[in-house]
């Protein structure tokens, strides 16, 4: 008897290192997901703040309508950040740029100051500067504006591509993850269904039956998020010092949100998957519970 009691306590414990490792893997999916979206919006917020709008400025502007202008432009709400590049330097960069000086065959450069615009991201699109361009255009002092309208239109059109990829892949794998905790929550809970059974016989409280059931998925959803949270921090880690500009993209922010939303999944789902597990099995027969 002793022997038959050891087995099938080496067996429940077996069951519940298999369900947890099951529940980790798939956790550690739900955390690649959310770091890969993470990731992509980062990625996209990035290359958007990277495009630039070119003031161009008269060769007669004085020094205090420019110095206006310019405060001007940092009150803009698309402006991220101004910085002013004189004649002389932008010369300077041009000749360094072409391999000679343009100003020693034509008498005088022919390139004038301006005002470099940082765009913020959510306003570096066409249809946003559309709204504001012209008006800037017609601005005291300002020669022309330029910026890369092509560039930019190809650019947020490739992102909304991958955006709609990524979330199709994100709510496939999210129904994988949910079907497989699902089934790992069944399993587990089907192995006591006869005790389900019996303490239902002896009158025991449907809220009184499922309270330990709960109790021991939500235990499990902690552990598997840690351990899953272990998995990806350690692969994020092996990602930054294979590649270092990836350190750049990846803030501690990005990490927080991931890992917290792995245990938010983890607790959450564990717990829906096990409530709903244990329902079925209550309001089972007796004969439907042995027959299952």
């Amino acid at each position: 008897m002793a022997k038959k009691r050891k087995r099938r306590h080496s067996w429940s414990f077996m069951t519940h290192v298999t369900a947890c490792i099951s529940t980790t893997m798939v956790l550690v999916l739900v955390g690649l997901i959310v770091f890969g979206a993470s990731m992509a919006d980062t990625l996209e917020r990035t290359m958007k703040e990277n495009f630039t709008v070119n003031v161009l400025l008269d060769d007669y502007i004085s020094n205090a309508d420019a110095y206006h202008l310019q405060t001007d432009l940092r009150r803009m709400p698309y402006a991220k950040h101004v910085r002013y590049i004189s004649k002389e330097k932008a010369t300077r960069i041009q000749a360094e740029t072409l391999g000679s000086d343009p100003a020693e065959f034509l008498g005088s450069s022919p390139i004038p100051a301006s005002f470099e615009i940082q765009l913020k991201a959510d306003y570096a699109c066409n249809d946003s500067l559309d709204r504001f361009m012209p008006e800037l255009r017609k601005a005291g002092g300002v020669m022309d504006v330029d910026y890369p309208k092509d560039l930019m239109a190809q650019v947020n059109e490739n992102f909304r591509q991958v955006s709609a990829v990524l979330l199709v892949i994100a709510v496939l794998l999210g129904f994988v993850s949910l079907s497989l905790i699902n089934n790992t929550m069944r399993l587990s809970i089907a192995r006591r269904r006869h005790s389900i059974q019996i303490m239902k016989l002896i009158g025991a409280k449907w809220s009184f039956i499922r309270r330990p059931f709960l109790g021991n998925a939500l235990r499990m959803g902690l552990l598997a998020s840690l351990l899953a949270d272990g998995i990806i921090y350690s692969c994020i880690a092996a990602l930054c010092s294979w590649e270092e500009g990836f350190a750049v993209l990846i803030s501690p922010l990005m990490i927080g949100v991931t890992m917290g939303s792995v245990v938010v999944a983890g607790l959450l789902l564990t717990f829906v998957c096990a409530y709903f597990s244990v329902n079925r099995h209550l309001s089972m027969t007796r004969e439907e519970a042995i027959l299952y």
